[in-house]
């Protein structure tokens, strides 16, 4: 079985964090992917995408067919990508902004999200964020992002056992598992839709 893991091409995915916290437990979601990779998930390298220094988004601001820099620089590494990892928590029902932010300036012609797979891990009060992941989805189907379904991650942050330390990781075993098979589905979709 090692022998088949180590054969596997290295899937590169951009991680997104939909909030800017600095104690986000968002972002700790992403940490605790990053970390599992590392540590289980052989053949997948996980790199987490600020876009806390992306501007509003604002035409006005491209000249020629270019970007500002920032954007420029987002843009190529959401292009370089194999597939894509979103944080999203829940804000008044749906996406937050920075993320929506986000996602409009990839989208710029040429939409860098096309054709990309796709996982969503959302954490928060309530559902956990899961209806942020619905409209993400429906955003997703806009850009030709392509979603895994199965399995969903929604976390609610505030229910026994504590979830997270003080700082936002994640240190809830259950929920470090689930995050697991969600890579592991990840990895299994890109290479699928890859042809390998």
């Amino acid at each position: 079985m090692e022998a088949v893991t180590a054969m596997k091409p290295l899937i590169r995915v951009a991680a997104i964090s939909g909030s800017l916290r600095k104690g986000s437990f968002n972002t700790g979601l992403l940490r605790a992917a990053i970390e599992l990779t590392k540590e289980s998930v052989p053949g997948m390298q996980i790199e987490h995408i600020d876009i806390s220094p992306l501007p509003l988004i604002n035409t006005d601001l491209e000249s020629n067919g270019t970007y500002p820099p920032v954007v420029e620089a987002f843009r190529q590494k959401i292009l370089e990508a194999d597939s894509i990892l979103f944080a999203s928590p829940e804000y008044n029902f749906s996406v937050s902004a920075p993320l929506k932010n986000a996602i409009d300036w990839a989208s710029r012609s040429p939409n860098v999200w096309a054709d990309k797979p796709a996982a969503i891990i959302s954490a928060g009060g309530g559902f956990g964020g899961g209806r942020s992941q619905y409209h993400l989805r429906q955003i997703g189907v806009f850009l030709d992002l392509h979603f895994i379904n199965k399995p969903e991650f929604t976390l609610n942050a505030f229910q026994p056992p504590q979830k997270f330390d003080a700082e936002g990781n994640l240190v809830d075993e259950v929920a470090r598992e689930r995050i697991k098979q969600v890579l592991v589905s990840l990895q299994a979709f890109t290479l699928r839709l890859q042809g390998k």
